[in-house]
């Protein structure tokens, strides 16, 4: 590569927060999401609210206090501010754009991510069980899963693409073709679609919605606008939740029990779509871009809340929304994270990209002059 010269000084006037801001609080929305989501995930609102005695409000502990050993539960450490397998995917995919230093395609996977999850250290005690974890993402070559797996560690595809949600889309695609299908890779594509969009100076959550549905296509499009028409109607996610899951369960094929799908489940199909995806979209529009109210909605919602809110939290992000600083030096301490280093990371790899694709786009049109020039 030989276009790397420091990208062009502008003199605009920066609008709102920045693209370091919008970096920087989308990964950090996302990881308290998933930290906060993690040690409930699976359950359903009532079950939650039994628990914890009413809805969550903030960090808590594990489910079960013998959780090294408790089923179903994932065998590791869910809680007390720990993140999971969506915000550790996330940071590995950071560090693949900053080896590639350009926009990702599935070869960059198959290429630097599958070997960055094999060799990098995770959690420290809970790295076999992690990387156990992670490898299940990746684990089909035939790029043949339909889950969320893809989607919810999208968000940086959208960071890179900040302002250009077609480009977030196309890219996001891409890379999810390593190793998902039919509505799964499609919402990893609406996803990052999503981000950029929020990135946009004077975006707010109805236009992220909006950039969203006009991208995204069959079952995946039909269930953001079904929940989307339910979302607003509430300003609070306590009594939109039910609401919420009604109106995406005919999408849904994991069925009404979490942790036993049924047969349909994860089957390639033009009528579904996952339910992660609609759901954080419709909380983003009832927490009307207050983190709290849209990520507290997001883990109170249950079933697979972590990722929820893990994409609901980089939506708010994303938008230049604070994310709580309690929260977040709380779960960067639990987690042993550094969440600042890969957000300023993926800033300066997004900006060299830019700057790539400014000299690549006035080649083309110098290209196209030549061609279409009057002789």
């Amino acid at each position: 590569m030989t276009d790397t010269a420091a990208p062009p000084t502008t003199t605009a006037t920066p609008t709102g927060p920045s693209l370091a801001d919008r970096t920087a609080g989308a990964l950090a929305g996302a990881a308290v999401g998933d930290a906060l989501g993690g040690p409930v995930e699976g359950w359903s609102p009532e079950q939650i609210r039994e628990r914890h005695g009413g809805p969550v409000r903030g960090i808590v502990g594990p489910w079960y206090e013998d959780w090294r050993t408790a089923r179903p539960l994932a065998p590791y450490h869910k809680g007390d501010g720990h993140v999971t397998d969506d915000t550790l995917m996330t940071h590995a995919l950071i560090r693949v754009y900053e080896q590639v230093r350009d926009h990702l395609d599935a070869y960059a996977v198959a290429e630097h991510l599958v070997p960055d999850l094999m060799t990098q250290p995770l959690l420290g005690e809970e790295d076999a069980l992690q990387g156990q974890r992670l490898g299940l993402q990746l684990g089909d070559p035939a790029g043949v899963i339909v889950n969320c797996g893809a989607a919810m560690y999208m968000a940086p595809v959208g960071l890179v693409n900040a302002g250009d949600p077609r480009g977030a889309y196309a890219e996001a695609l891409d890379v999810a073709g390593a190793h998902q299908s039919s509505y799964g890779r499609e919402a990893a594509g609406v996803l990052a679609a999503s981000v950029a969009a929020a990135c946009t100076p004077g975006a707010t959550p109805a236009s992220v919605v909006d950039a969203a549905l006009a991208l995204a296509k069959d079952g995946t499009r039909t269930a953001i606008e079904a929940v989307c028409e339910v979302a607003v109607k509430y300003e609070e996610f306590e009594p939109a939740l039910p609401q919420l899951r009604g109106a995406v369960s005919p999408f849904d094929t994991v069925g009404p029990e979490y942790r036993r799908p049924s047969l349909g489940a994860r089957r390639p199909s033009r009528l579904h779509s996952i339910e992660e995806l609609p759901i954080a979209l419709g909380l983003l529009l009832i927490g009307d871009g207050d983190y709290r109210e849209t990520v507290l909605g997001a883990v109170n919602y249950g079933r697979d809340c972590d990722s929820i809110a893990t994409m609901s939290g980089a939506l708010v992000g994303a938008l230049g929304h604070p994310v709580p600083a309690e929260w977040t030096t709380a779960v960067s301490e639990a987690s042993r994270l550094d969440l600042k280093a890969p957000a300023d990371a993926l800033t300066a790899v997004a900006r060299e990209i830019h700057h790539r694709d400014l000299a690549r786009r006035r080649a083309h049109e110098a290209a196209f002059a030549a061609l279409t020039e009057v002789r």
